[in-house]
């Protein structure tokens, strides 16, 4: 009788032991199931926070071409936005970014024509800013040949499908205006390092009506005010930054008439942008998103409108 009683104890023991494992288990999967709820949730409600900026920054920059003919530094859109706090009942968290003229670095699909031939002006430029980056040259006929509708390799440094086909994995040149400046990474010769140090100096922008983008020299990097001409040095590039702080160059023709190269001087160069790129960065509780929006503004009508987003990358 004793060892039946022993029996049922051990059994009963069991079963509360496996019925407290159960209940222990149901009860982390539901918070684990909350908890992914509600990171969901703050993650659609930070993106729409940070698309709901863009119509912010629009205004900016609208009121700023009623109020300005050129863009510069100085101007209320080159200014870091600074922590702002969403508060509400639906949202508490708080959002920063910053505006960025996107027209103060090297447009890379300027180096192709309407054509589709190679755009020599803008080819040379392109040499000038990697050798001014310490890139090696060679890199523009590699980009021009991932441009480039044909598969004609570019002499001596070109890179077509033939090359590509050969890594693992093997994949095929673009032959199209690049989207996205991150494709540049996939061209021939273009390694991690020559990536990152070129890529605060380049951007993708479609052009104008199918006309190149001219470089605003008022918000250009040092690197790119060189790749303008070749008689730019460091030290002249240097001496130009200075020149323009407290609102831009004063006479844009008559500083950069003598230094730009002539093939230049009618379309690779101005005082004006019409793209822009918001980056906001938007926090609510542990989650942070990033957005990436590619705005035009178009000079003629001054109507400004949202052409591309990334979230999470450039």
């Amino acid at each position: 009788m004793s060892r039946m009683k022993g029996v049922a104890l051990i059994t009963a023991m069991l079963i509360a032991a496996l019925a407290g494992s159960l209940a222990a288990g149901l009860s982390w999967d539901n918070a684990l199931d909350v908890r992914r709820t509600m990171v969901m949730l703050y993650r659609d409600q930070a993106i729409q926070v940070a698309v709901g900026s863009e119509g912010w920054v629009r205004s900016i920059l609208r009121e700023d071409a009623a109020q300005s003919e050129t863009d510069h530094l100085e101007e209320v859109w080159a200014t870091d936005i600074p922590a702002l706090p969403i508060d509400s009942e639906a949202v508490q968290g708080q959002i920063w970014g910053k505006i960025e003229d996107l027209q103060g670095r090297f447009n890379v699909n300027n180096l192709i024509d309407g054509t589709g031939e190679v755009n020599e002006p803008f080819f040379e430029q392109y040499e000038r800013l990697l050798a001014a980056l310490g890139l090696d040259p060679a890199l523009a006929g590699a980009t021009v040949d991932w441009l480039d509708p044909d598969q004609e390799e570019t002499i001596p440094d070109g890179a077509e499908d033939p090359i590509y086909t050969g890594y693992t994995p093997a994949y095929r040149t673009a032959d199209r205006p690049l989207v996205n400046i991150t494709e540049l990474a996939s061209v021939n010769g273009m390694d991690r390092i020559s990536f990152e140090t070129l890529l605060p100096h380049v951007i993708a922008l479609p052009g104008l009506g199918g006309e190149p983008t001219a470089v605003n020299v008022n918000t250009a990097t040092l690197e790119v005010l060189q790749s303008l001409g070749p008689n730019i040095d460091a030290s002249t590039a240097e001496g130009l930054l200075q020149a323009r702080e407290g609102g831009g160059f004063a006479d844009v023709s008559g500083t950069f008439a003598p230094l730009v190269a002539q093939d230049l001087a009618q379309q690779g160069f101005g005082e004006t942008s019409e793209y822009f790129q918001l980056k906001a960065v938007v926090q609510i509780d542990t989650v942070r998103i990033s957005l990436f929006t590619v705005i035009h503004r178009n000079a003629a009508s001054g109507e400004v409108a949202t052409i591309l987003r990334s979230l999470g990358t450039i």
